[in-house]
């Protein structure tokens, strides 16, 4: 299993980048993921709205939330949640919250 490391910390993913341990999330782990992972090498307030609110809604409901909610509850456009996760919400967003793949997602 693969192994992220940046400074001082170490993280385990699977073969595709997503967490191995999905409860050792927390904001520094999200920072290696998206350098790491999605080539995001700062997170912006825009990022972490994104982020917030997912795994709000993957706390609440258990799973990830469509699209459509991440636009209504942050206020971006679809467009502006792809430039700040070039790889797509349900792969590149969710994996930096530290969610399993969402399903569906290829």
């Amino acid at each position: 299993m693969p192994v992220l490391e940046k400074d001082d910390a170490r993280i385990e993913v699977n073969d595709e980048g997503f967490l191995e341990h999905p409860e050792s999330w927390d904001l520094k782990v999200a920072e290696i993921l998206a350098d790491k992972e999605e080539g995001i090498s700062c997170l912006t307030a825009d990022h972490w709205a994104v982020i917030h609110f997912i795994r709000a809604y993957y706390r609440e409901k258990g799973m990830a939330p469509m699209v459509r909610k991440v636009c209504q509850a942050t206020g971006f456009p679809l467009r502006r949640i792809y430039e700040l996760f070039p790889s797509g919400p349900a792969k590149g967003a969710c994996k930096v919250a530290g969610l399993p793949k969402p399903d569906g997602c290829v």
